[in-house]
């Protein structure tokens, strides 16, 4: 969730903050704010309600997820190491904060390699309002082989894959004009590489050339949800025709936008795709209508919030109708959290002392929560011993069979991983 989610008026509920409401807020030591939004305590936007058997408690807008609560296993005690969008942003997708490092579905498509060889190992869904932070260094290979970079794809456009066919003004060309082009660039491509023997820029680049080749024919079967039943379409939130997406975040849009990314990131995933990454909230104008919700908490997380939750509970719940949950983990992550703390009355500043994550399915153990905040969500309630990103990303790594300090490759003098040089398992997290 690009931007930062605030998980005080999401997912972690504070009933300090609603008995404390608009007092002047007093953290006990002093605080560098983002934007300097130390203002009164704010409580939760929205009420919170107990939800499954394990009787998590849900605010409002993600009540959707109230259906698949049992599923879930939640860790309130993250924290990050800078509050800065980007930096931030790195960290959660590579493991560093600074870029220059391959994202964590590369590494995932680097270890376990690929299950279908014609469609991509790691696929992006961006928003469709643009990237979030650092772009693509969020999903590039690095110096890992170019070819396990992310794959982007926008679902419910005109081009789901940028330039995977031909522009339809070329209705010169027939199949097998360009099937021969095809065979002449490869020819050329090999004739090239011969003589410039262990380049891997190369190697990947013809790669990916011939992995395009390939999609032509998987990839729109692949993302054809036609011919998904109308209660799928339903359970999803997803319109029969796409609609044209407005500029204007609106609740019932961002659930058709949404609940689409989740299912074609089901159809992919069953499919053979490894690991697939979908972003939530990019609009780089003002006033921000993001995660980023500096101004109007209720106004942007309200409808972003719907949509994500509705599109999550039906991805868990159909993989779990299909036999694949126990097999496919699903992270949920933002790159930090926001203040308990007011600013400007509606909005709320950065915080990156502590914020939550998600897990379920794939090994994780459902229902549970795994570390908590203090009373105000402001940081961890056992300062020395929250849980950072290092930690998530060593549990997914071993859920998947990969251990995260084997897993590395050697760059520029040192052996390169993704948790770096931190990271322990959550044992706690293990079914």
């Amino acid at each position: 969730m690009a931007g930062a989610a605030s998980h005080v008026d999401l997912f972690d509920f504070k009933p300090e903050l609603v008995r404390r409401h608009g007092e002047p807020s007093d953290f006990g030591e002093p605080v560098e704010a983002f934007q300097n939004g130390l203002g009164p305590w704010l409580r939760p936007v929205w009420p919170f309600r107990p939800h499954g058997q394990c009787g998590k408690m849900l605010s409002e807008p993600v009540a959707d997820l109230g259906r698949v609560a049992d599923e879930l296993a939640f860790i309130h005690n993250l924290t990050g190491k800078t509050g800065v969008h980007s930096q931030a942003t790195l960290l959660q997708a590579t493991g560093f904060n600074l870029p220059g490092f391959p994202g964590m579905g590369c590494w995932v498509s680097y270890g376990l390699g690929s299950e279908n060889e014609n469609l991509p190992t790691f696929v992006v869904l961006p928003d469709h309002r643009g990237f979030a932070s650092n772009g693509s260094k969020n999903w590039d290979a690095a110096f890992l082989p170019s070819h396990h970079s992310g794959t982007v794809i926008h679902p419910g456009t005109e081009a789901p894959i940028a330039d995977l066919f031909a522009h339809r003004k070329g209705d010169f060309i027939t199949r097998a004009g360009e099937q021969a082009a095809h065979e002449t660039l490869a020819g050329l491509n090999g004739v090239h590489a011969a003589g410039r023997a262990g380049d891997p820029r190369l190697e990947g680049r013809i790669r990916s050339y011939e992995l395009a080749a390939r999609m032509q024919l998987a990839a729109p079967e692949a993302l054809d949800i036609s011919k998904e039943s109308d209660g799928m379409l339903a359970l999803y939130g997803v319109k029969r025709n796409p609609p044209a997406w407005p500029k204007e975040i609106n609740a019932d849009e961002e659930r058709d936008y949404f609940g689409r990314k989740c299912l074609v990131a089901r159809r992919l995933l069953e499919r053979g795709v490894r690991f697939v990454q979908i972003w939530s909230g990019n609009d780089n104008g003002f006033p921000r209508r993001n995660w980023d919700s500096h101004e109007d908490i209720e106004r942007d997380h309200g409808p972003l919030a719907m949509g994500f939750a509705r599109g999550a509970s039906a991805l868990i719940l159909d993989l779990k109708q299909r036999g694949l949950l126990d097999d496919t983990i699903i992270l949920w992550t933002t790159e930090f959290g926001r203040m308990p703390s007011s600013q400007g009355g509606r909005g709320r500043d950065h915080n990156p002392f502590c914020f939550t994550n998600w897990l379920c399915g794939g090994g994780i153990k459902p229902g549970i929560t795994h570390g908590e905040s203090d009373p105000w969500g402001y940081k961890p309630a056992d300062r020395n011993h929250p849980t950072t990103v290092y930690d998530i990303h060593a549990t997914v790594l071993h859920l998947l069979g990969l251990d995260h300090k084997r897993l590395t490759v050697r760059n520029n003098g040192i052996d390169r991983r993704l948790t770096d040089v931190h990271g322990e398992v959550i044992a706690g997290l293990l079914s």
